[in-house]
C-alpha cells in the first residue's frame, strides 16, 4: 500500500486547520523524510508565495522549503507562459499570484492584456472587474486560479477565488479556464516539478471534490484523510472514490 516514490500533499484540512495542527500530520511528514521519499505541498491558495507557504508550514514544525511548494498561482503563470504563449496579463490577485507571473517574465498590465487571470483578491473592486470584463470582451484569454466558491475562515465561509472568477464570467458570458485542483492542469505541472511518474505518486488530501477528484482525473492514486472537509458519510454518498481512506495520517504510517 505504501510503495510510492512521490507524494503530493494538500495543506488546510490535511496538515492543519487554520492555526491548529492536525494530529498525526507531523509524524507523517517525519516518516516521509526518514524514508527519503520526495514530496510537494500542493495548494489551491494563490495568495501566498512559495516561501510564505513554507514559512507557515515551518511554524507548525513541518520540514518545508519554497522548492517543496507548488501553488495554483504558479500553475496559472506556467500555463499562461507555456500553453497560451502570451507575454502580458491583467491579474486580479494577491502577492502570491502577482509574484508567480513576474517570475515567469509576464508583463502585468491593464492595457490590452493578452490574458485576464482571476485569483483570490481580498481587495477586489468594481474597477478591477470592469477592466477584466473589457479585456475579455476585447479578446483576452480568461483564466481562473481555482474554482473554490467559498473560503473557510474562523468567522465562517467567505467568498472564494472561484466566486470572483464566476462573477466575471457571468458578466462577460465567457467561462474561465480553471487551473487548480481538481483540474488536471495543476496536477500535470506538479508532477513535472516532483519528477516522479504518475503511477508512482500518491495524492493526499481531505477534500473529495478537489484533492481526490484531481488525482482521479490525472491517473494518480489517492489517500483521503478524514481530518478536514469530507466526512465518511459524504464519501459514502459521493461518486468520487479515493484509492485509500484513513482516519488520520498516523494510520497510513502503520499500515
Amino acid at each position: 500500500m505504501r510503495d510510492y516514490q512521490g507524494y503530493l500533499i494538500d495543506l488546510d484540512g490535511t496538515l492543519f486547520r487554520g492555526t491548529e495542527l492536525i494530529e498525526g500530520a507531523l509524524e507523517f511528514m517525519e516518516w516521509l523524510n526518514k524514508q527519503g521519499i520526495p514530496y510537494l505541498y500542493l495548494t489551491n491558495n494563490s495568495t501566498r508565495t512559495p516561501e510564505q507557504v513554507a514559512e507557515k508550514l515551518r511554524k507548525f514544525g513541518f520540514p518545508a522549503t519554497a522548492a517543496q511548494v507548488y501553488t495554483s498561482a504558479m500553475a496559472a503563470a506556467q500555463y499562461v507562459k507555456e500553453e497560451l504563449k502570451v507575454s502580458s496579463a491583467f491579474v486580479i490577485g494577491e502577492e502570491g499570484l502577482l509574484q508567480a507571473f513576474q517570475d515567469q517574465g509576464i508583463e502585468l498590465t491593464a492595457e490590452r492584456p493578452a490574458a485576464v487571470v482571476s485569483g483570490l483578491d481580498r481587495s477586489f473592486t468594481y474597477d478591477k472587474m470592469k477592466t477584466a470584463c473589457l479585456s475579455i470582451r476585447a479578446g483576452a484569454a480568461f483564466i481562473g486560479t481555482n474554482a473554490d466558491r467559498a473560503l473557510p475562515t474562523e468567522a465562517g465561509l467567505f467568498p472564494g477565488s472561484g466566486s470572483l472568477a464566476m462573477a466575471i464570467g457571468y458578466a462577460t458570458g465567457i467561462e474561465p479556464t480553471f487551473i487548480g485542483k481538481p483540474e488536471p492542469i495543476i496536477m500535470r505541472y506538479a508532477l513535472q516539478a516532483l519528477g516522479v511518474p504518475p503511477e508512482r505518486v500518491l495524492m493526499v488530501g481531505d477534500n473529495l471534490e478537489t484533492d481526490i477528484l484531481a488525482g482521479a482525473r490525472s491517473g494518480i492514486d489517492t489517500l483521503l484523510v478524514y481530518t478536514g472537509i469530507t466526512t465518511r458519510e459524504m464519501a459514502q454518498n459521493s461518486s468520487v472514490r479515493a484509492t485509500f481512506e484513513v482516519t488520520d495520517l498516523r494510520e497510513w504510517i502503520k499500515t
